[in-house]
């Protein structure tokens, strides 16, 4: 019966085709492999700016929008969809005149911007919670929530009264980014004329209460002197909460090579955002920018808009990017800067932190919907679970948790006696 033994043959073949998942494993598609991997690893995105747009009336986070149509990259059903963990709302305090009255109008701001997170987290409270350690965003997730974590974009926020690094961490600040786009008492900013040479003196001291309280010092848009005084003094692994590699995008928010050395061995992380401009140099388009400048000289104070010039002006800006298509970066430009990293400062030294609601997005991750596709390239360059995992929350975490460490230390050591 040669029939029949051909038969059991192919039973045979078939049942240990079946009961063997290392060989399936091997033949399981890519995009399949990486969304159960994204699905499996802790993700946390350590900066965006959606706290700005939490600002605006009748903005509900727990509804879907329309990044085109809206400019809102972030919110909670597409958190959802991106599958995003956690993440560090920024309360970002833009540069204003260091005066008294600037100082106080700057804590004001601040203020308004912990109570607006606080109010969202509190109406999606089924959904949302709170998170101020990193064991936090392990056990919130656990529960099915998303965890929101708050940081501060541009130390401004506390003008020149160090008292208000320990009021702000009370309210649940974990990071602050010292600086932003100009200078300000505490140190230079990368795109602003050198006036401290690095940090200040109250800049120094802001660090060493920074590392005495365990909250992340943030390097992310401070200039490269002010960078390697941080590294001097500082007695805590940073963080650069939304930077990429010089190398490859020729911009001074960028961290070169030799930043990225001394990032590694003061034990830091860098998290890479996807701010086209930040990722790559693309072709200028001049025409879109004088569009876009005559735009905001006819809605120069969009708080004080109607809904009605609200809308018009937003349909205004969707025909101009209809009308000169701007080029973006891609998902593959993004992992070009974290392989760079890996190569200059190594494997636990990376990490994601987008900068969505502040002018991020680019091709194949214009929204937090579409974070999935960072990881899906990850696999694609043959990267593993595990080394994903550390890149999407692993080695973040790991600093967070030194900061914490050096904070105890620092503040159980006996208080030297001046002499």
């Amino acid at each position: 019966m040669p029939g029949k033994s051909v038969s059991v043959i192919l039973l045979v073949c078939l049942s240990f085709f079946l009961m063997s998942p290392n060989l399936y494993a091997r033949h399981e598609p890519i995009e399949a492999k990486a969304a159960k991997i994204h699905a499996e690893v802790l993700t946390i995105d350590t900066h965006v700016d959606t706290p700005m747009k939490l600002l605006r009336p009748n903005f509900d986070f727990g509804q879907h929008h329309d990044p085109r149509t809206t400019g809102s990259k972030v919110d909670l059903p597409r958190m959802e969809e991106g599958g995003l963990d956690a993440v560090f709302f920024a309360v970002y305090i833009p540069q204003g005149p260091r005066t008294p009255q600037g100082n106080q109008r700057a804590k004001e701001q601040a203020i308004q911007r912990f109570d607006a997170i606080n109010q969202t987290i509190d109406a999606h409270s089924t959904h949302l919670e709170l998170a101020r350690t990193p064991e936090d965003a392990y056990s919130i997730e656990k529960s099915g929530k998303r965890a929101i974590y708050i940081g501060i974009e541009n130390g401004y926020a506390m003008g020149n009264d160090i008292s208000l690094i320990q009021h702000y961490y009370d309210l649940g600040a974990r990071y602050i980014t010292l600086s932003h786009i100009k200078n300000n008492d505490i140190c230079d900013s990368s795109t602003d004329t050198p006036e401290h040479r690095g940090l200040s003196a109250f800049g120094k001291k802001v660090v060493a209460e920074m590392n005495r309280l365990g909250m992340l010092v943030d390097v992310s848009h401070i200039s490269d002197e002010a960078f390697d005084d941080v590294m001097e003094i500082t007695k805590a692994p940073v963080i650069a909460s939304h930077s990429c590699a010089r190398v490859l995008c020729d911009h001074p928010r960028n961290l070169n090579d030799e930043k990225l050395v001394k990032l590694a061995e003061n034990g830091g992380v860098i998290q890479v955002c996807v701010v086209s401009s930040y990722v790559k140099k693309t072709a200028p388009n001049p025409e879109w920018e004088t569009a876009v400048k005559a735009l905001k000289q006819k809605y120069m104070n969009p708080k004080e808009l109607s809904k009605k010039e609200q809308k018009n002006a937003q349909e205004e800006q969707k025909a101009l990017d209809k009308k000169y298509p701007r080029q973006f970066a891609t998902v593959s430009d993004v992992v070009d800067h974290i392989d760079h990293i890996v190569r200059v400062a190594g494997m636990d030294h990376v990490g994601i932190g987008t900068d969505l609601d502040g002018g991020a997005g680019l091709n194949g991750c214009y929204d937090v919907s579409e974070l999935g596709n960072i990881t899906l390239e990850l696999v694609r360059r043959g990267y593993t679970k595990e080394q994903i995992r550390k890149i999407w929350a692993g080695n973040f975490m790991r600093v967070f948790r030194k900061a914490i460490e050096v904070a105890e230390a620092l503040q159980s050591a006996p208080r030297r006696n001046p002499s």
